[in-house]
């Protein structure tokens, strides 16, 4: 906090606090206003209060704003980078050709357990679960549903599938802002995840297994398959080298190569496949870097997925992003955060309560703002100095701001992400959320490992257990 200002008293960092929450809430839901002027009316709330300390020149808040912003610079090139790493893979094929097997290899026996792989390595190849339930997802339902598979059963294993990827996923946005929002790397968060979602990803795997025996005899459409095959091979030159891309980027990553380089090292391998063995224009293939590709394969659910990536598709999460770490900066300079968080948790001890408390706030954050962005953001911002002091790997927070907040959105009838897979699957929350069993087991798992000790990694060492 600058030296130059008094602390607040906690009722004055928790009015300002939960001013910023309802302007969100009511802003969002009550009047369907951009999240990005609300965030804009919360930099001001935020700006104003800590003047209100201050009581001099604004250079100082001008300062805090930048500091924010400052200490994610490197999260900011990734996120451009996002865009890019996308456009490469719907360029080079690696995308379609990730869809073409997956449908390839579908049989009633396995649908529930093949199907939930499938929509795991699209959205870990896109980053994106929105992408995943909107193309793949729409065509599982169908087929599901044909078999004789209740919708409800079929929708909760496309959402954990593709949620699942898009938590895991370098090259998601919620991955990075919860990185960016924790102050840790990208490599140690996703290896944290590791540790509790591959557990739960294990358990939810043999439980679609278990259930999908009763529908073994089902017979299956193969007219949708068909036409969704035919469409990719008019459109890419299938094969498995245009798995290439993807898998340099997971084995530098494996090898623990920073993102840049792996990111970096992924494009250029799919630029020089999109050129080579797709035939692309290079002049089509560096555009589409920037502008996101322009599938046009007859099929409109698959045109949606193939026609996006590209550094101006990152504009509306960035500009969220640079928004709330400015406000974050407010927040965090002028000691807000910290008298907050004191209050907060004065009565918490152990470290297990800590990430309970953590994974809880996300849910409630989701319940009230509706998003997972900001409900990832704050809580970040809120929570980091407490496991920093309690000697708690940051790694561990912002694995625990995707368990209670990329996870739980799917779960919530009125959140952007819940209302979007309701509307595209025409399944409603109620039904098909005790079906998305990764998304209610994985922070159950989170909770039950942190009080038990386990996957707990004391901050500044290596990823050996408290």
């Amino acid at each position: 906090m600058n030296e130059t200002t008094k602390q607040p008293s906690f009722r004055h960092a928790l009015s300002t606090f939960l001013a910023i929450c309802a302007v969100i809430g009511v802003g969002l839901f009550g009047y369907a206003v951009s999240l990005h002027s609300l965030l804009l009316i919360c930099l001001l709330i935020a700006a104003c209060s800590a003047w209100y300390l201050y009581r001099g020149d604004f250079k100082p808040i001008i300062n805090a704003m930048n500091s924010g912003i400052e200490r994610a610079l490197t999260s900011i090139y990734i996120f451009l980078l996002i865009g890019v790493l996308i456009a490469a893979f719907i360029q080079s094929g690696t995308i379609g050709t990730l869809i073409y097997y997956g449908l390839t290899f579908i049989s009633p026996t396995i649908f529930l357990p093949a199907g939930l792989i499938l929509c795991s390595l699209m959205s870990l190849a896109t980053g994106t679960s929105w992408g995943t339930v909107g193309t793949a997802g729409v065509v599982l339902l169908a087929i599901g549903t044909a078999m004789g598979i209740p919708a409800p059963i079929v929708a909760g294993m496309i959402i954990a599938g593709a949620t699942f990827g898009d938590k895991m996923s370098p090259v998601s946005d919620t991955t990075n802002l919860a990185a960016m929002a924790a102050k840790t790397e990208l490599q140690q968060h996703i290896h944290s995840m590791l540790k509790t979602t591959g557990p739960a990803y294990l358990i939810t795997l043999i439980a679609f297994a278990l259930i999908g025996i009763q529908y073994a005899n089902n017979t299956i459409p193969t007219d949708n398959i068909n036409e969704l095959l035919s469409a990719l091979q008019q459109t890419y030159q299938i094969q498995l080298l245009n798995l290439l891309p993807l898998l340099t980027m997971l084995l530098l990553i494996y090898f623990k190569v920073s993102a840049l380089p792996a990111m970096f090292s992924a494009a250029i391998v799919a630029i020089l496949l999109a050129v080579s063995v797709q035939d692309a224009a290079l002049t089509q293939v560096l555009n589409a870097l920037f502008s996101g590709g322009n599938a046009d394969t007859g099929i409109a659910s698959l045109d949606n997925l193939l026609t996006r990536g590209g550094i101006s598709a990152m504009m509306w999460t960035l500009s969220l992003a640079l928004l709330a770490l400015a406000l974050g900066g407010i927040l965090d300079r002028f000691g807000f955060l910290q008298v907050l968080i004191y209050g907060l948790l004065r009565s918490v001890k152990r470290q297990g309560s800590l990430v309970a408390m953590t994974i809880s706030s996300c849910f409630i954050a989701n319940m009230t703002l509706g998003e997972a962005y900001m409900s990832i953001i704050l809580n970040g911002q809120l929570y980091g100095d407490a496991y920093q002091e309690r000697g708690i790997d940051r790694a561990i927070l912002s694995r625990s701001l995707e368990e209670g907040a990329t996870l739980t959105t799917a779960l919530i009838p009125w959140t952007t992400g819940g209302a979007f897979f309701a509307t595209t699957l025409g399944v409603s929350v109620i039904d098909y959320a005790p079906w998305a069993i990764l998304n209610w087991l994985n922070p159950i798992i989170a909770i039950s490992f942190a009080y038990g000790g386990i996957a707990l990694v004391k901050a500044k060492t290596s990823m050996a257990q408290v």
